[in-house]
């Protein structure tokens, strides 16, 4: 797992229909009915090279939405040819792609390093590993546990929030949604790429265009790190 995968999909033509959110590429594209939905999911099973991966299809009355490796970390080199024939057969279908209605929640669990505790959350949720600090639902339904290491300089021992990563050309408009039902921006210095958000109780949100919507400079960054990585192997 590395950064190259999610970097060279970002950087992929013929991909209009996917987002790179921080759970990895994700589509959603809209049926007619339950059944036009299950129809579409099962032509989508079929894809060469699918088949094996940690890809997740979930089927509404509404939409068919396609994750392709249920991790940021864990998008290879092949999942953009994967991602264009299963928008070729969404298209054939009949079906219609929906960027706004592409999203990822996580929870993310802080902590002192030394009071990290992954497996306990794997185990009260029934999670499985992909990483040594997450734990997913192994039927795709749930959100991601991640563990995001607690700033040494706060006073706390711990501290939980929720990161919804979304479309880059959607984030603004969460936010403001957000906000207009009596949420507060507690940060907006990365903006565009992350807002912090509060509700009334002071209870933590981010929303994250990133990395949809990551600047040149940030591509430049993780490219940088991807070649330092490579050179410097564990």
């Amino acid at each position: 797992m590395s950064a190259q995968g999610w970097l060279d999909f970002l950087k992929a033509d013929g991909l209009d229909d996917w987002v790179v959110l921080h759970g990895g590429p994700t589509a959603v594209f809209r049926v007619d009915s339950l059944a036009a939905g299950a129809r579409l999911a099962a032509m989508i099973a079929e894809v060469p090279g699918l088949e094996g991966t940690r890809a997740v299809v979930t089927v509404s009355s509404t939409a068919v939405t396609v994750r392709l490796s249920r991790e940021l970390w864990g998008t290879e080199p092949q999942h953009a040819e994967i991602a264009r024939a299963v928008s070729a057969v969404a298209r054939n279908a009949g079906a219609t792609s929906d960027r706004s209605a592409v999203q990822e929640i996580q929870v993310a669990v802080a902590s002192k390093p030394e009071a990290v505790d992954v497996g306990f959350w794997r185990a009260v949720l029934g999670y499985s590993a992909v990483s040594p600090d997450n734990g997913i639902d192994p039927l795709g339904h749930g959100s991601t546990v991640w563990m995001q290491d607690l700033d040494p300089e706060k006073p706390l021992r711990h501290a939980m929030h929720i990161d919804v990563s979304v479309a880059k050309e959607h984030a603004a408009g969460r936010v403001e949604a957000a906000v207009a039902a009596g949420g507060r921006i507690v940060d907006e210095t990365n903006a565009p790429g992350s807002w912090i958000l509060a509700d009334r109780a002071g209870n933590k949100v981010c929303v994250a265009s990133w990395p949809d919507g990551s600047s040149q400079k940030e591509l430049d960054e993780a490219a940088t790190w991807v070649a330092q990585q490579a050179a410097n192997p564990q």
